[in-house]
């Protein structure tokens, strides 16, 4: 069983990029899809869809490259099941100067 299902999302999403993949597929949850849909939102994935595979429901992640590099230079979670991180709003840095 998977402990930390979100650090293991973006830990594909890294691994592809590094690769150089187009798509990459995570199992599905709703967690993940509220996470995808605000990154789809702020331009980081080209989006995602549902599918199923081996009977069991999978999310096919569509990533988005700009002249040949990544759109996402850096991610990595900060709060983990082992260590938990609390911040305030206001302590959360803006991501490329709010860009």
């Amino acid at each position: 069983a998977i402990s930390d299902p979100l650090g293991d999302m973006l830990t594909r999403i890294r691994n592809a990029q590094m690769r150089g993949m187009d798509k990459v597929v995570t199992p599905a949850s709703k967690l993940r899809a509220r996470v995808l849909e605000v990154l789809q939102g702020e331009g980081y994935i080209r989006g995602y869809t549902e599918i199923e595979k081996d009977g069991h429901k999978h999310i096919e992640i569509e990533l988005k490259y700009f002249d040949g590099t990544p759109v996402i230079a850096e991610i990595r979670r900060v709060s983990k099941p082992g260590r938990r991180v609390y911040s305030s709003q206001s302590d959360i840095p803006l991501v490329r100067n709010g860009l």
